[in-house]
């Protein structure tokens, strides 16, 4: 299975001479059955729409249909994959050059991905699982392991090691991304000899209440154990600041670290009190690159050379939270 681990710009470079290969074809119909003249029809759909980066996309998204004089079909899933998915198949049956899989889980739209290839329609996707699969000709996600090395490691360095500390770890298992970091993120610390707080992975049930969750889960654990927490390992930013207040209200010095860079994550980090660092994702230039390869099939048929990349992330801290665009703001 083809995959592959880079930095942004060495993406956005292989994806401009990519480009810069592709002969023109003309009339911009790709290669659509309505001949040079009909619009490229794309389908587009998220399930997570109802998160800052979500319904980022569905804007950024229609921009770009927009700029390129697309048909776009865009169908927005709310998490519920039982309205989304027979939704997709529906405009799939209808016809479609191209299909746009934003922050959608494969394991999740197993019948969108078998109409898709019944009717041969590439998927392009980006944050759509964290492995290599034929479902997609693309997937562009962010490098997990990345992720959990730079996060660990402004624990690490501010908590003065790891060994011995006690650690809880927060994830969510329905979301891919966030399920492989928080596992990576108990496998390292267990390495590096941090005792796990609770003793397993703490499981937040759903993103729309993962900031109360988290703040129960937390707060319940330090009522419990008054001095027994050092830090909290958080999946995503709205849980971590749900994990900052239980930890701010009990007088705790324990600190959190959490993954999307929100406004109110770096406003907390400028703040200086718990909460110690995020990460920011690189998802404008995810989706530039997604969008060149649609655009490089949309000219001449032309697939991407790879179906699997994870582009590097960035650590956001107090040294540099001032310069980093929030991902609720782009």
């Amino acid at each position: 299975m083809r995959r592959r681990t880079t930095g942004i710009a060495a993406l956005v470079a292989v994806a401009a001479l990519a480009l810069a290969g592709c002969s023109s074809s003309g009339g911009g119909g790709g290669t659509g059955d309505g001949g040079d003249d009909a619009p490229f029809k794309v389908i587009a759909f998220t399930s997570g729409n109802q998160t800052p980066i979500g319904a980022w996309w569905v804007k950024a998204v229609q921009a770009k249909a927009d700029e390129n004089g697309w048909d776009l079909t865009m169908i927005q899933g709310d998490f519920d994959f039982q309205k989304m998915n027979p939704q997709v198949e529906s405009a799939i049956g209808q016809g479609a050059d191209a299909i746009f899989d934003g922050f959608t889980d494969y394991a999740s739209i197993g019948s969108i991905i078998t109409a898709a290839k019944d009717a041969d329609i590439p998927i392009f996707a980006m944050d759509s699982g964290t492995e290599a699969t034929d479902a997609f000709v693309v997937n562009i996600t962010t490098n997990q392991q990345g992720l959990v090395d730079s996060t660990l490691g402004a624990l690490d360095e501010s908590l003065g090691g790891l060994e011995g500390k006690n650690i809880m770890v927060i994830g969510h298992d329905p979301h891919p991304g966030i399920r492989l970091r928080a596992s990576l993120a108990e496998k390292d610390l267990k390495a590096a000899g941090a005792i796990i707080a609770g003793g397993e992975i703490q499981k937040v049930k759903s993103p729309a209440t993962g900031r109360t969750e988290a703040l129960a889960i937390v707060a319940d654990y330090l009522t419990a154990h008054p001095d027994g927490l050092d830090a909290v390992w958080v999946g995503w930013d709205d849980a971590a600041l749900g994990a900052s207040k239980a930890i701010d209200e009990a007088g705790s010095d324990a600190k959190v670290t959490g993954s999307d860079a929100t406004s109110e994550a770096i406003a907390a980090i400028e703040a200086g009190g718990s909460f110690l660092a995020t990460i920011n994702q690189p998802w404008p230039e995810v989706l530039d690159t997604v969008t060149d390869d649609i655009i490089a099939f949309q000219k001449d048929g032309t697939m991407p050379a790879e179906n699997f990349v994870a582009v590097d992330t960035t650590l956001v801290d107090k040294a540099n939270a001032a310069d980093i665009t929030p991902s609720d703001k782009l």
